[in-house]
């Protein structure tokens, strides 16, 4: 299903279902990034760092009334959510695969000086027009969208009126709801590049998903 199909569908159900808050949030940091290297699908737990911010992301959280709590099911990710939990004892926690970071097949694990010195062809195509690249043997930022899309909408959808969910992902997949939110094209999602620890808020009415925060490290 492409990206327009999903915001029709979309648009048909929330006339039915509308005012649902969306907790963005970026799991926090892990060696791999502290060194710069591609961390896609390579399952990095938080560094001692990391779960500083992440405990500092829950507790900027814990008074919010939250429905329920989503994860990619990386351990990143799992480890940031459960910060998160921990204050909120009765929410349930579940891991969504939709929510995994993008697939960065042959570049994984590489250092980016690495990267730029090795594959300077496409790192120029990457910079100019990156939303139909294909990394070698992996995604592509357009195939992480649709699936992120279509997992949020789903999400979304099983939830009764006016809940909050968090939801944490990854910078490519958080970036890519951040675009079909605020309606931003794909090839501009640098404007919206996350740090790790980061929160981010929509909110679903009727009219589909705006965006209220973008970013936000304040907690930290």
């Amino acid at each position: 299903m492409d990206i327009k199909a999903i915001k029709d569908r979309h648009t048909d159900k929330t006339k039915k279902k509308s005012g649902n808050r969306i907790l963005l949030v970026r799991h926090g940091e892990t060696e791999w990034n502290r060194l710069h290297r591609f961390q896609g699908r390579s399952d990095i737990p938080l560094n001692p760092k990391g779960n500083h911010q992440a405990r500092a992301l829950g507790l900027a959280l814990k008074k919010e009334t939250i429905t329920a709590i989503y994860s990619s099911p990386l351990e990143r990710a799992v480890e940031t959510a459960s910060h998160i939990a921990q204050f909120h004892p009765s929410v349930p926690l579940m891991k969504e695969s939709g929510l995994i970071e993008m697939d960065l097949g042959d570049f994984e694990g590489m250092e980016a000086q690495q990267w730029k010195k090795e594959h300077p062809a496409f790192r120029k195509a990457w910079e100019k027009s990156p939303s139909f690249l294909s990394m070698p043997g992996g995604e592509s930022l357009n195939q992480v969208q649709q699936r992120a899309v279509g997992t949020l909408l789903r999400i979304s959808e099983s939830c009764a009126q006016g809940s909050t969910l968090v939801i944490c992902s990854h910078n490519f997949v958080i970036t890519s709801l951040l675009c079909f939110a605020s309606q931003t094209p794909l090839d501009h999602f640098r404007k919206l590049r996350q740090g790790t620890a980061a929160l981010n808020i929509l909110y679903q009415d009727e009219t589909g998903f705006q965006v209220e925060k973008v970013n936000d490290r304040t907690h930290l």
